[in-house]
């Protein structure tokens, strides 16, 4: 589906979003695994968060959907049984990496599929650990899905210090440690997402700069009510929008704050962004609150390398606010966006040379520069949901708008993002 934007005026108003994903799948994933009935409220409603529900309900757990809010009969301690054909991650990669943290430890054979995108992705960064675990995985010889896993004969604890920043491999790791009796101890060089140690409990602690977290059959999770905090990445593109446009502010309630997350509002805030943060608490140790972005001039400044693994899945709509700051945008130290639902800084740099920007491509990032010479531009979402959204946002603020082939893929993550526009654009 190419779907054309026109230019609008001004933002104004308010939006409640679903909730955030990354919390979503563990809520899911943790529901199933515990003994008993939980609760989750505003889970995110994107096809990634309903790809981790299928397999889940594949593996046993009972999910009913009760209007309000889910809920999810769980298994127990390696209670899940062994599912009638492959558990299919759709385009979710942290469906894939998590829950193969999990079946290592199971008792059956399961193999994980997913759709094109998903299956160019590299999984040795998950099958390294998992292996010294005492995981039996088996994959293509690229490391990459489908990937078939056998019972272990045991799974071992380890201490395992990561190669790279990903929230991800680290939580693959901690969730085959909840099947042993002794610590698992996982050691991270720069901060990720910590959502899995916040909502298991985990003891963590920093030492030498560096983040050590630490996991045993005693944090096994156990029935409880989720409140899911709004999407962060998300309300990151509403918060651009509101920033470019003119005579523009916008109120974002509920919005996850967690600290690991919002390193795109630090980067902003430096850039000159007005964006203040109201009503903040905190529910289940996560903290949330609402954000309130106003319009005005921002400056280009230099993207800390330590922040990139914060802002990593923010990086397509920061660009969008680098290209209408002054100065020139510069990204580095972000190969990472390779590896993601398409190498996005080839599909970011193709997309800006349309715009008849000068901009250099390097191996970890990019530099974007000059002024916008075209108009009427057709962007390529390259079937991923962020591209997508990020060159809707482009389009919104162009004179003469602009289109997105392959829109419809925004169903991974807000499937409601038109709608959402359409609400808060004049």
């Amino acid at each position: 589906m190419t779907q054309e934007f026109n230019k609008i005026e001004k933002v104004l108003g308010e939006l409640k979003l679903p909730g955030d994903k990354s919390i979503s799948h563990r809520a899911v994933m943790f529901s199933s695994m515990a003994k008993g009935t939980s609760k989750i409220y505003n889970l995110s409603d994107g096809e990634d968060v309903k790809s981790t529900q299928k397999c889940f309900i594949k593996l046993g757990a009972e999910i009913i959907n009760c209007g309000d809010h889910l809920k999810i009969k769980g298994c127990g301690y390696k209670g899940f049984k062994k599912p009638k054909g492959n558990l299919d991650a759709g385009n979710s990669g942290t469906t894939t990496r998590l829950i193969s943290g999990i079946l290592i430890a199971q008792d059956f054979e399961s193999t994980i599929i997913g759709d094109a995108s998903l299956t160019k992705r590299p999984m040795k960064r998950i099958i390294t650990p998992l292996s010294l675990m005492g995981g039996k995985i088996k994959s293509t010889e690229n490391f990459t899905l489908p990937l078939h896993i056998s019972p272990a004969n045991k799974i071992i604890p380890i201490r395992y210090e990561l190669p790279i920043a990903s929230a991800q491999v680290k939580s693959a790791v901690l969730l085959a440690g909840l099947h042993c009796e002794n610590e698992t101890t996982v050691v991270e060089k720069l901060p990720s997402r910590d959502h899995t140690e916040k909502m298991l409990g985990l003891k963590t602690e920093h030492l030498g700069g560096k983040k050590i977290s630490y996991v045993s059959k005693e944090n096994y999770p156990s029935e409880k009510e989720y409140f899911v905090p709004s999407d962060f990445s998300t309300a990151a593109f509403f918060i651009v929008l509101t920033l470019l446009s003119e005579n523009s502010v916008l109120r974002i309630k509920d919005v996850s704050l967690n600290k690991t997350r919002t390193g795109l509002l630090t980067v902003l805030k430096n850039m000159g962004a007005r964006i203040e943060i109201e009503n903040q608490r905190e529910i289940a140790g996560e903290s949330l609150g609402d954000i309130i972005a106003y319009s005005g001039k921002l400056q280009n400044v230099e993207t800390p390398e330590e922040i990139i693994p914060n802002i990593i899945d923010e990086i397509p709509i920061l660009t969008i606010a680098g290209v209408f700051a002054e100065g020139p945008f510069k990204i580095n130290n972000a190969a990472e966006l390779r590896g993601k639902e398409t190498d996005r800084i080839k599909a970011m740099c193709h997309n800006l040379k349309l715009l008849g920007l000068a901009v250099h491509e390097y191996e970890d990032g990019f530099t974007v520069s000059g002024n916008l010479k075209n108009e009427k531009i057709v962007f390529e979402s390259f079937e991923d949901h962020r591209i997508a959204m990020a060159f809707a946002v482009m389009s919104l603020l162009l004179k003469q708008g602009g289109k997105v082939n392959n829109f419809n893929c925004v169903n991974i993550s807000n499937p409601n993002f038109l709608s959402q526009i359409k609400l808060i654009t004049r």
